[in-house]
This record gives C-alpha cells, sequence and structure tokens, in this order.
C-alpha cells in the first residue's frame, strides 16, 4: 500500500477560528511574536550592514568629486580661513571665468571635438570592420590573428612613442629611398637630379594627421578593446539573418551595410563614446605629436590663468584648486553627452560579453 501524504484542507470554519484567536490575542502580544524573534533581527542586521556599506562606498567615491566642486567655487580667501572646511564662506564664479577668457577654454574645446569626433568615427568604423570579419568569416590565421590584436591591449603604448614620433616627423609610407618613401619614387628623383626639391621628407607634426592616421589604420589607443567588444557582439548576431539576406541574392556588402549595422547601432555608441572621451582627455600623444604651435587642446587648459594671483600664504591650496576647476570644465561636455547617450551604453555593454 502506498503511503501518499496529502495536505490537510483548510476549511472555511478553520479559518474563521484562526481570524478570532488572532484578534482576540492583545496587541502587545502580537507585536511581540511579529518583531521579537530572530528572523526579525537577521533581516533588520542585513538592511543596516547594506545601508552603511553603501554608504561608506558613496563617501570614499563622491567625496572626492564633492570637495574638487565645492573648492573650485571657494575664493581667494576661502582658502586661508581655518573656518572653512567644504562649503564656500564667499562663494565666486571667479576662476570659472578666468580659466575660460585666459586659457582659451572654448578654441580648445572645438579643435578637441573636431579631432576626438574624427578619430572616434574612423574608430569605430575600423574597428567594427575587422571585429566583423573576425566573428562572421572563417579564415587560416583567424585564431592567431586575434591574438595579436588581443595582445595590443597589454602593450604599454610608451614602447612604441619614439617609433611614432620619428614616424610622423619624417613621414615615410614605404619605406623607399632615403626619406621621401613613396613621394621619392612618384618623383623625387627627378627633382633631387634638377635640385629643385632635394628633400622630399614631410614632417606631420603640430597637425591632426598623426592621430587620425592612426586612427584609420587601427593604430589607435584601446582598438584591441574595441575589436574584440565588436566581435563578441557579432557572436551573438544570429547567422540565419545573414543566411537570408544571402538567399534573397543580397551579397556581404549589402547584408554587412543593410542589416548588421542598423542591428549594432547600440554597440557602435558605446564604441564611439569609449574612443571619444579616450582621446577628449589624451595628454600622452598631444605631448608626442604636439611640439611647438600644434593646435590647443583640452588637456592644454590645465593651467593657472594669468588673471588670477596666487601669491600669498594658500597658494598650493589654490593652485590645486584651480587645476582641479580645469579638470571639471574637461568632464562637463563629457558628462553631458553620456547623459543623453547613456541608455545606448548600457545596452551595448551588456550585448558586448565583457559583463559575462
Amino acid at each position: 500500500m502506498n503511503n501518499v501524504e496529502t495536505t490537510p484542507r483548510i476549511t472555511k470554519e478553520t479559518k474563521n477560528k484562526i481570524r478570532v484567536d488572532f484578534e482576540r490575542t492583545p496587541l502587545i502580544e502580537r507585536l511581540r511574536a511579529k518583531f521579537l524573534n530572530t528572523f526579525f533581527f537577521k533581516k533588520v542586521f542585513v538592511y543596516i550592514f547594506k545601508f552603511l556599506f553603501l554608504l561608506g562606498i558613496s563617501y570614499v567615491i563622491l567625496f572626492p568629486f564633492y570637495s574638487k566642486i565645492a573648492s573650485s567655487f571657494m575664493s581667494p580667501s576661502d582658502f586661508v580661513d581655518v573656518t572653512v572646511r567644504l562649503i564656500p564662506k564667499q562663494p565666486t564664479l571667479g576662476t570659472y571665468k578666468a580659466i575660460i577668457l585666459d586659457n582659451g577654454y572654448f578654441k580648445a574645446f572645438f579643435n578637441t571635438l573636431l579631432l576626438s569626433g574624427a578619430c572616434a568615427v574612423l574608430q569605430t568604423f575600423v574597428c567594427c570592420v575587422v571585429g566583423y570579419g573576425f566573428a562572421k568569416f572563417k579564415f587560416k590565421g583567424n585564431g592567431l590573428l586575434f591574438l595579436l590584436v588581443i595582445f595590443t591591449m597589454v602593450v604599454p603604448h610608451s614602447t612604441i612613442r619614439l617609433s611614432m614620433f620619428m614616424k610622423f616627423r619624417y613621414f615615410d609610407i614605404f619605406k623607399i629611398g632615403e626619406v621621401g618613401g613613396l613621394f621619392k619614387l612618384l618623383g623625387g628623383g627627378v627633382f633631387d637630379w634638377l635640385n629643385i626639391l632635394p628633400d622630399t621628407s614631410i614632417s606631420l607634426l603640430n597637425t591632426m594627421w598623426p592621430l587620425i592616421i592612426m586612427s584609420a589604420t587601427g593604430l589607435a589607443f584601446k582598438n584591441g578593446l574595441y575589436i574584440f567588444m565588436l566581435r563578441q557582439f557579432f557572436r551573438g548576431v544570429p547567422d540565419e539573418l545573414e543566411e537570408s539576406a544571402y538567399l534573397d541574392g543580397s551579397g556581404v556588402f549589402r547584408t554587412f551595410f543593410q542589416i548588421i549595422l542598423p542591428l549594432s547601432i547600440p554597440m557602435l555608441i558605446t564604441v564611439f563614446m569609449f574612443a571619444f572621451s579616450w582621446q577628449w582627455t589624451d595628454n600622452f600623444y598631444s605631448e608626442v605629436f604636439y611640439t611647438i604651435g600644434g593646435p590647443t587642446l583640452m588637456p592644454d587648459i590645465i593651467k593657472v590663468p594669468k588673471s588670477l594671483n596666487t601669491k600669498y600664504a594658500g597658494e598650493n591650496m589654490y593652485v590645486s584648486a584651480i587645476r582641479n576647476t580645469c579638470g571639471i570644465l574637461i568632464l562637463l561636455p563629457l558628462l553631458v553627452l553620456y547623459s543623453f547617450m547613456q541608455r545606448y551604453i548600457i545596452q551595448g555593454i551588456e550585448r558586448s560579453g565583457i559583463t559575462g
């Protein structure tokens, strides 16, 4: 005989009896049974721990930002007043005004906007094509090439700093000839014989061309990371979409531009934002390629304006606050841009495969 456990049925009379017994129980007894038990104390302890943990993390992360923002509104007298801690006693916008007028903020803004936008668009397109190739096409050496792409993520850029400087100081495409490269091949010998153009080398320093060329040829900052992200995204696109397009007579390029690219807009915006932000705050390659007379970029405004007097007792703190204000003005456009692109960036990161 099978022993089958059956759940006892709760009749209407039983429910009414339970309700009557509950109502007859004194309020103090009910509160004691509800709150003075182990489960309740564990729940309260978990909530308190979470609150304190989040409060501590918020303090560690947000307090430096708040102190920088607060110091940017302080007047010089606030830095020598021992009673001033985090709230300015005499708030002023003089530091912002001096930086904008004296340090050429708007000129640096438009130059950096042009350079960062061009580099980000080129990087996004190049990495998109390369990532799609790694994800969807199988060819000999695919794994090795992708390994080399990943390897570029761990190679310090300082190791190729000198070679990049020499490459664009004496711009030479195919290394044909002494210094002229392709230009010497196309006519340098005739110019040398006529003594018209004895030196056919081209210097691209102090122009935007080095960074644009690097972005278009896959040599820019973090291209390995962007290729990896796009490869992971394209691997998640169903192959049936492309197979259906091929059956309808669509070629590889048409399928890529009309089907794959529209699906990858969130991922492309994410890569664009990463590349744009990195170039916006870059001072590594700008110091290499812009030696004398180059375009004024955002990192160039981090200096003390001439109209501000810093010669007094609180000089070090005031100079530090001025530099922090320069950093705020540099990051402010990125924060505004991120606020509009936040939804696409989150979608792109979720689909990239880098979140696990």
